[in-house]
């Protein structure tokens, strides 16, 4: 059976200046979506992430290999990729069809390293590097770089059609393998061709699985089938092709059969498919139909493909902020303790408490304390006894107490943030990936807390002197001295019972009540609240930095991992705005791509697959039905 070129579809101008506008409005939809992709980044390792991955990686590649540029470009020729097992003889069939050698056959494998397009000279520019496939350095010269690929112009193959020898889509080396997958993603037509001997297997199947998925039109060709074996082999296939969507995809058969000095089969044994490849090329709204087909189905599959994807990028956003905030909480119950020790007595003991007592003396001063506190202001002027070196013990036993203290609760919140990051997969994969061990406080911690007592403390004695400014000149004020007050604030500033216990209770408060009396002796009631008030504000200011340089440890390795807000609901509404142009095309056309393949199937006179030798189906469209989307429901719902 010769097929016939397809009958023209006509429309009115009116008709073509609106089909125009819904394209551009589609690219620019596009365009945006495959933006949003980009942005869509899934850092962490999370259950069935790998799958989304390589399905995001494929849509944004097909955007850009192939959907953006064709649908700006739909009166470029038509790019049939030839693809399919190793040893199927693709290179063979392409040099046979062309009718002279263009592209290396041999027995070595894998054979095909470099896609090969062979096109007629006037249709070059239509193949330039901005064109198909632009991460493909364009080259005219035998390659087996496959990151070029080879141009071949030749007169033998007719204006309107290029064909493209692809690696093979099973090869050994995954380099081609890949090569072959995103090739046959490009394709206005898939020509895959199989053999007798390997036409049941996986991998090409697998292929044809996602292009009846994809609506993407579809020939088959059976090569290298013995005479005797045509009949049985091609019903077989043609039966296996309807039992997976691809009913209404052409068969042709090529027997096997000698090759002469070039390589070529005998012309006879390809004229049925350089026939029925001819007929697409002479006719320009076959083509069309055929490059619409197959637009569509990748549109239709990539924007349903998105929102499984925008699902997992909120899942991550998620993740991202439970791990945040288990680290926040870590640390800020870090903070809210060395906070609350500071103010609730706990460091008035021990050898804060015993150096504050020789500062001040003991004995009968202090138990009076506990029984006239109200009365002692000018016995606590007159009977304080400490020494300058005594105020500085008490600062150097401060200092100690509250360095202490600190590390403890930093320890306390790597641990705590460490152990919860372990219990999920991402936090584990980030800490795995820490340039050190988070579960423990910084290395240079001990030294970073040490200046910021310090520092606190400097503070202290700046507030004191700026304070006694105007009293330097009073005794009281050079009996005590800056240094001798600074410490009665630190130990004002500590003071509390809530944290003491036993006989600690009243030395402590007692303690508290004398440096508070020698404070006020100086400066009066007021001014001593104030003076507690903000270095209780200075301290806390200078923990939370403190600790927070720990927490960032843990914020930095969440920040690292490129997040953008919103990314996920921004890739929905561009997959939504794919989807309602789709939808309304579908609707001011009055048919589905069903209609568009009905029309293709009667224009040839084929009557499908039945598996008879030479051209036994249609013009190469697969039977897949392409679902419209109504724009009220979101295609990422339950259905």
């Amino acid at each position: 059976m010769t097929p016939r070129p397809l009958p023209g579809l006509r429309r009115s101008g009116s008709a073509d200046r609106a089909a125009a506008a819904a394209d551009d409005a589609m690219v620019t939809a596009l365009v945006r979506l495959r933006g949003r992709l980009q942005d869509a980044e899934l850092p962490f390792d999370l259950p069935g992430v790998e799958v989304l991955r390589r399905s995001r990686a494929a849509m944004i590649d097909q955007l850009e290999d192939y959907v953006i540029p064709r649908l700006t470009t739909l009166e470029a020729p038509l790019l049939a990729v030839v693809g399919g097992s190793t040893g199927a003889g693709k290179s063979t069939l392409v040099n046979s069809v062309v009718g002279h050698r263009v592209t290396a056959p041999g027995v070595l494998r894998p054979t095909t390293r470099s896609p090969v397009l062979v096109h007629h000279p006037d249709d070059a520019h239509w193949f330039g590097q901005d064109r198909l496939l632009p991460d493909l350095r364009r080259v005219e010269h035998v390659t087996d770089d496959p990151d070029s690929l080879q141009l071949v112009p030749t007169d033998a193959v007719p204006a309107g059609l290029a064909v493209l020898d692809a690696p093979d889509v099973d090869s050994v080396e995954e380099r081609n393998r890949l090569l072959a997958a995103q090739l046959l993603a490009a394709a206005d037509l898939w020509v895959f061709v199989t053999s007798a001997a390997r036409y049941a297997d996986q991998v090409p199947w697998e292929f044809l699985r996602q292009a009846a998925e994809r609506s993407t039109a579809v020939a088959v060709v059976l090569d290298r089938t013995p005479d005797e074996a045509i009949t049985t082999v091609s019903t077989h296939l043609a039966r296996m092709l309807a039992t997976r969507g691809l009913k209404d995809s052409p068969l042709f058969t090529v027997t096997e059969g000698p090759v002469d000095a070039d390589g070529l089969l005998p012309r006879g044994h390809v004229a049925d498919i350089r026939g029925w490849l001819d007929s697409l090329a002479a006719d320009t709204d076959a083509r069309t139909l055929v490059v619409r087909q197959t637009l569509d189905g990748a549109v239709r599959v990539i924007a349903r493909q998105t929102y499984p994807v925008s699902d997992a990028v909120a899942d991550q956003a998620r993740v991202a902020t439970r791990l945040r905030e288990e680290a926040d909480r870590a640390y800020d119950h870090a903070v809210e303790e060395v906070v609350e020790a500071c103010a609730d007595g706990t460091l008035l003991r021990g050898e804060v408490l015993a150096r504050w007592q020789e500062f001040v003396g003991t004995g009968e001063l202090l138990r009076s304390l506990e029984e006239r506190v109200s009365r002692i202001r000018d016995r606590v002027v007159n009977a304080v006894r400490g020494k300058p070196q005594q105020a500085e013990r008490v600062t150097t036993a401060v200092e100690s107490g509250m360095e202490t203290l600190i590390l403890e609760h930093a320890e306390a919140a790597a641990e705590a943030a460490y152990a919860s990051w372990s219990q999920q997969p991402a936090g584990a994969a980030l800490l795995a990936g820490a340039p050190a061990d988070l579960g423990r406080a910084s290395r240079d911690l001990r030294r970073r807390a040490e200046r910021v007592v310090r520092d606190w403390q400097a503070d202290v004695l700046d507030m004191v002197r700026s304070e006694g400014a105007d009293k330097r000149s009073t005794a009281r004020y050079l009996a005590f001295g800056v240094n001798g007050l600074s410490v009665s604030l630190m130990v004002v500033v500590f003071a509390g019972t809530a944290g003491l216990t036993g006989a600690e209770v009243g030395i402590a408060g007692g303690s508290a009540v004398l440096g508070q009396k020698l404070l006020e002796a100086v400066f009066g009631d007021q001014a001593v609240r104030t003076l507690a008030e903000r270095a209780r504000r200075s301290l806390q200011e200078r923990v939370t930095t403190l600790l927070e340089a720990e927490r960032s440890r843990y914020s930095e390795l969440v920040d690292a991992v490129t997040l953008r807000p919103g990314a996920g609901e921004e890739l929905r509404v561009a997959a939504r705005r794919v989807d309602d142009l789709r939808y309304a095309r579908a609707k001011r056309a009055g048919a589905s791509t069903t209609t568009a393949t009905t029309a293709t199937t009667g224009a040839t006179g084929a009557t499908g697959a039945t598996g008879t030798t030479g051209t036994t189906g249609t013009t190469g469209t697969t039977g897949a039905t392409d679902a419209t989307v109504d724009p009220q429901k979101d295609p990422g719902d339950p259905q």
